[in-house]
């Protein structure tokens, strides 16, 4: 009789709402997230990332919370067909017949969420199941039902001589004979997890507590500390990864001839091989390999003299520019490095018609006209050349003097590599294609001089910007965008422009068209 009556009872009772926003990915390949609803008014939407996909599914489940209205009193569990932990049936002596469930307290809508954050979930249950669910918040708390009439009953007391659902705690009444809401109970916090105490650790070997002598222990401990904070650095530190790995070849000798382990004197041998391939790694790369043996970057400049060279005709351009603007100055700088070592030389049209100038005839007139620059013939005669009739062109002020001196101390072997370097520089295949202009060619043979073996620029703190507008000279605003389009040519990464300095680095595909700084 009593089974019937709480059978009776749930199935007076309608069952709890509930609906769940999911976050799920587009497919692969794709960083697009697709925001799904469990309500069928609610269409989906796909994101960008999954970033702005996680923002939008909780805007979307807190508006349902806003418009939904509050639980109802007279429905039961949205959990109960989830195995909650206030349904298990008891595992005591015996079953309780009386009540086929375990919950109890008001109904309030509950919301759980994911760890990972793909799903949010809300739910009409009773507060001691809400409590139960590690991880669920009450958004919500239903109000207690009305009293019925006197000499109304209920329709489960119609039948079976129950009455009002009840749950299986104590409701409180007032004088009244109404049910006062109960306190909500707290949500049972998520389990912590329990962790090992810490041991010191060297990569995967666990260094006993009473290893012997205290010293080795605690050179192990330290190198364990040195090779994780190795792994945060943003940049790698060739030489200081080999010393470590020395450092670790020595522990783990003295470690084996302690404990008798020959395991340890094999990883000693590989860390000692570790520390010669990458000490050899940073020669490559720095070009600094002995006779014989090929370096790792191929530089067009292949020794540190010719670097040095590059350098002393930038800044001799940079003090000696007779017009101003970065398109007067990326062309002195090519016709200084092709009338270097006589004052004289000789020029193709192509030569300048290449170098992304607004308009090449005007200021090749320019510095005909102010004295800086002389020509046998007229401009267009040198813009029309070809390389089988190329144009002769001088420079005065670089002719040497009665004595042989001139402005730089380069032979007349080198002045041809440091003029190829020049063009291979601001002729680049992507510069060509983006039709960079000529601030940008002159920026990128500027900062192909200012970077360290890696491509870093200033040997990794950046270039000031007031040495740098000294060598470029172009406002910041344009030098933001001549930047950009370094970055876009696959010329420039990481760049990040300060009121004081331009940080970054050269890509891998110019580092061979860099002259590194010595140190």
């Amino acid at each position: 009789m009593t089974q019937a009556a709480a059978g009776s009872e749930r199935d007076e009772r309608v069952p709890g709402r509930r609906w769940i926003v999911r976050l799920d990915p587009v497919g692969r390949g794709s960083a697009e997230v697709r925001v799904s609803c469990g309500r069928p008014a609610c269409a989906e939407r796909r994101l960008h990332s999954a970033a702005a996909g996680r923002t939008a599914a909780v805007a979307h489940l807190k508006a349902h919370l806003h418009a939904t209205p509050a639980p109802r009193a007279d429905t039961y569990c949205a959990c109960r067909a989830d195995g909650c932990r206030a349904h298990l049936p008891d595992t005591g002596r015996h079953a309780r017949t009386e009540q086929p469930w375990r919950c109890g307290g008001p109904i309030v809508l509950a919301v759980i969420t994911d760890r990972a954050g793909r799903w949010w979930q809300a739910l009409e249950c009773c507060s001691r199941c809400a409590a139960a669910t590690p991880g669920a918040q009450t958004a919500a708390t239903s109000r207690p039902s009305a009293p019925r009439a006197a000499g109304r009953p209920t329709p489960a007391a119609a039948g079976t001589g129950a009455g009002t659902p009840h749950f299986s705690d104590q409701q409180i009444t007032t004088r009244t004979g109404c049910p006062a809401p109960l306190p909500v109970p707290a949500p049972r916090p998520v389990p912590a997890r329990r962790r090992r105490p810490s041991e010191a650790r060297i990569g995967r070997r666990v260094i006993p507590r009473d290893l012997r002598p205290v010293s080795l222990r605690d050179e192990l401990t330290e190198l364990g500390d040195l090779f994780r904070a190795y792994q945060k650095r943003p940049e790698p530190d060739l030489p200081l990864l080999a010393d470590l790995q020395e450092r670790k070849a020595r522990a783990f000798l003295t470690w084996s001839d302690v404990s008798c382990d020959v395991t340890l004197r094999l990883e000693a041998q590989r860390a000692e091989q570790a520390a010669a391939v990458i000490r050899r790694q940073h020669q490559h790369r720095t070009g600094c390999v002995p006779d014989g043996d090929e370096p790792g970057v191929a530089r067009l400049l292949t020794v540190p003299a010719q670097w040095e060279y590059a350098r002393s005709v930038l800044a001799h351009v940079a003090g000696h520019t007779p017009l101003p603007g970065a398109e007067a100055r990326l062309l002195v700088l090519m016709l200084t490095l092709r009338t270097a070592h006589t004052g004289t030389g000789n020029l193709v049209g192509q030569d300048v018609n290449a170098l992304g100038l607004t308009d090449p005839e005007d200021l090749v007139e320019q510095l005909t006209g102010c004295g800086w620059l002389s020509l046998p013939g007229t401009v267009g005669d040198l813009l029309a050349s070809r390389p089988e009739n190329p144009a002769p062109v001088t420079v005065p002020s670089l002719v040497p003097d009665e004595d042989g001196t001139g402005p730089f101390t380069f032979g007349r072997k080198t002045r041809p590599k440091l003029s190829g370097w020049a063009q291979r520089v601001v002729s680049d295949k992507k510069l060509r294609k983006a039709k960079a202009p000529a601030g940008a060619r002159l920026l990128a043979v500027t900062l192909a001089t200012w970077t360290d073996d890696v491509g870093r620029l200033g040997r990794g703190q950046g270039v000031t910007l007031n040495a740098l507008a000294t060598r470029v000279p172009v406002g910041s605003g344009e030098l933001r965008d001549l930047i950009d389009r370094l970055t876009a040519a696959d010329w420039l990464t990481d760049a990040a422009l300060t009121d004081t300095h331009l940080t970054g680095r050269l890509t891998e595909r110019v580092l061979p068209l860099t002259c590194p700084l010595l140190d």
